[in-house]
């Protein structure tokens, strides 16, 4: 009887023959951010300057990179972050002056659309697709701005 570990042996070129895999993050546990926003041409009171708690959940899907992963969590977390603690507003948007007045304008994150929840999510998407490896072929990025209020595209 002998002891010791088990090696399991793959046979050549076993990760390139895969297949696409998806990469789940937040999917139990979302990732958390904390961001203010305005919806500057909504009749509501979403109109005026406010915050949310958003959770943020990230499916990816594509080829086993060299690493073993279909991408590196990390990339997923770094870009989420970069707009924790900032606030989010729509190009043309006088706060963003009043912002880079202040010496607060790296505190800000400047879209092209509304900052909506599903714009939110189009834009996470979009800029992981660009980020990431040409082996991911798709990105899902859902958005929760409340527990009544959820977005994805």
């Amino acid at each position: 009887m002998t002891h010791g570990s088990v090696r399991e042996r793959e046979p050549e070129g076993a990760l390139a023959t895969a297949g696409e895999r998806t990469l789940y993050v937040g999917r139990d546990r979302p990732i958390r951010i904390s961001a203010g926003h305005r919806l500057l041409h909504h009749d509501g009171k979403c109109s005026r300057p406010h915050g949310h708690n958003y959770e943020i959940t990230v499916e990816v899907t594509g080829e086993l990179t060299e690493e073993g992963w279909v991408v590196d969590k990390g990339d997923i977390t770094g870009i989420i972050s970069e707009w924790d603690h900032r606030f989010l507003l729509e190009d043309g948007d006088p706060l963003v002056e009043a912002f880079e007045a202040s010496g607060d304008g790296d505190a800000t994150v400047v879209l092209e659309d509304p900052p909506t929840a599903e714009v939110m999510s189009v834009v996470l998407e979009r800029r992981m697709l660009e980020s990431f490896p040409d082996t991911v072929s798709d990105v899902s990025v859902e958005v929760r701005e409340t527990s009544e209020l959820c977005a994805s595209y």
